[in-house]
Protein backbone atom coordinates (compact mmCIF):
# COMPACT_ATOMS: atom_id res chain seq x y z
CA UNK A 1 0.00 0.00 0.00
CA UNK A 2 1.05 3.31 -0.77
CA UNK A 3 2.27 6.73 0.55
CA UNK A 4 -1.31 8.33 1.14
CA UNK A 5 -1.85 6.14 3.80
CA UNK A 6 1.27 7.02 5.82
CA UNK A 7 1.10 10.71 5.06
CA UNK A 8 -2.47 10.60 6.15
CA UNK A 9 -1.76 8.78 9.75
CA UNK A 10 1.21 11.10 10.15
CA UNK A 11 -1.15 14.19 10.04
CA UNK A 12 -3.73 13.09 11.88
CA UNK A 13 -1.71 12.04 14.93
CA UNK A 14 0.26 15.13 14.16
CA UNK A 15 -2.39 17.47 14.43
CA UNK A 16 -4.91 15.50 16.58
CA UNK A 17 -7.63 15.27 13.76
CA UNK A 18 -9.86 12.07 14.40
CA UNK A 19 -10.47 9.77 11.80
CA UNK A 20 -13.96 10.54 12.23
CA UNK A 21 -13.49 14.38 12.19
CA UNK A 22 -11.60 14.01 8.49
CA UNK A 23 -14.49 11.38 7.24
CA UNK A 24 -17.68 13.95 8.03
CA UNK A 25 -15.54 16.86 6.69
CA UNK A 26 -14.99 14.35 3.69
CA UNK A 27 -18.36 13.12 3.82
CA UNK A 28 -17.09 9.62 3.39
CA UNK A 29 -17.93 6.81 6.25
CA UNK A 30 -15.00 6.56 9.22
CA UNK A 31 -14.54 3.27 7.79
CA UNK A 32 -13.14 4.23 4.66
CA UNK A 33 -10.84 7.12 6.30
CA UNK A 34 -9.51 3.79 8.88
CA UNK A 35 -8.91 1.40 5.92
CA UNK A 36 -6.71 4.27 4.25
CA UNK A 37 -5.27 5.63 7.72
CA UNK A 38 -4.26 1.61 8.16
CA UNK A 39 -3.00 0.50 4.90
CA UNK A 40 -5.97 -1.62 4.24
CA UNK A 41 -6.54 0.37 0.61
CA UNK A 42 -5.73 3.34 -1.26
CA UNK A 43 -7.25 6.50 -1.42
CA UNK A 44 -8.48 6.40 -5.13
CA UNK A 45 -6.86 9.24 -7.30
CA UNK A 46 -9.84 11.69 -7.07
CA UNK A 47 -9.87 11.27 -3.56
CA UNK A 48 -6.42 12.95 -3.24
CA UNK A 49 -7.84 16.15 -3.54
CA UNK A 50 -10.86 15.76 -1.52
CA UNK A 51 -8.39 14.95 1.85
CA UNK A 52 -6.83 18.07 1.03
CA UNK A 53 -9.43 20.57 1.01
CA UNK A 54 -10.74 18.87 3.79
CA UNK A 55 -7.78 18.99 5.89
CA UNK A 56 -7.18 22.19 4.25
CA UNK A 57 -10.98 23.07 6.11
CA UNK A 58 -9.58 21.26 9.47
CA UNK A 59 -6.00 22.34 9.72
CA UNK A 60 -4.29 24.19 7.20
CA UNK A 61 -0.93 23.56 8.03
CA UNK A 62 -1.99 19.46 8.33
CA UNK A 63 -2.98 19.77 4.45
CA UNK A 64 0.45 21.10 3.82
CA UNK A 65 2.29 18.49 5.26
CA UNK A 66 0.40 15.69 3.39
CA UNK A 67 0.87 17.25 0.02
CA UNK A 68 4.29 17.61 0.72
CA UNK A 69 4.41 14.04 2.27
CA UNK A 70 2.41 12.64 -0.82
CA UNK A 71 4.21 13.94 -3.37
CA UNK A 72 7.60 13.24 -1.79
CA UNK A 73 9.86 11.26 -3.75
CA UNK A 74 11.61 8.06 -2.51
CA UNK A 75 14.96 8.78 -2.03
CA UNK A 76 15.85 5.56 -0.78
CA UNK A 77 14.99 3.49 -3.56
CA UNK A 78 17.83 2.67 -6.20
CA UNK A 79 17.61 3.79 -10.02
CA UNK A 80 16.73 0.36 -11.75
CA UNK A 81 18.88 1.28 -14.32
CA UNK A 82 22.02 1.11 -12.25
Amino acid sequence: MGRAGKALKYVLQQYGISQNRLAVTMGVARSTVNQWVNEVSDPLADSIPEIINALDELEPSAAQIFLQLYIQRDTNRRNPSS
